[in-house]
């Protein structure tokens, strides 16, 4: 008998949880499903997070307890073995109209919407700690 799951969510370590937030919530569209207790000065400083749109969802985790224990953004890039090796795919219906949204909402995308070779129109950005995002559809 096959073990019986209902989706799979990724958990990134992050810099600036507050930096990270408005990226997923504000930018992206997520939704806050849960959090730590706030840390105060703010209401988006928590250690760690749950966030859903649609059925994708995601969790992030302060990398740094204190914020006077968080290195230089420069350094803490540098350390980081495997930001640019992991890469969240969306499946996305309409990739054409996320880019135009997310564009008109500022997010930084460094080339429009390409069908790849084996098919799948895909838009690649990043988030604010260098985690790949991939929105994709099979291409028509």
């Amino acid at each position: 008998m096959a073990i019986e799951v209902h989706g799979v969510c990724p958990y990134f370590e992050v810099y600036d949880m507050p930096a990270s937030i408005r990226f997923y919530r504000d930018q992206l569209g997520f939704e806050i499903v849960s959090t730590s207790p706030h840390r105060g000065g703010g209401k988006d400083r928590f250690h760690w997070c749950w966030l859903r749109l649609g059925p994708a969802e995601v969790m992030l985790n302060s990398a740094y307890e204190f914020d006077e224990e968080r290195p230089p953004l420069q350094d803490h890039l540098r350390e980081r073995r495997h930001h640019s090796d992991a890469c969240l795919f969306f499946g996305c219906p309409d990739v054409d109209g996320a880019y135009a949204e997310l564009i008109a909402k500022g997010v930084v995308i460094d080339r429009p919407p390409k069908v790849a070779p084996y098919g799948m129109k895909q838009m690649y950005l990043h988030d604010p700690d260098g985690f790949g995002l991939c929105f994709q559809w099979k291409a028509a």
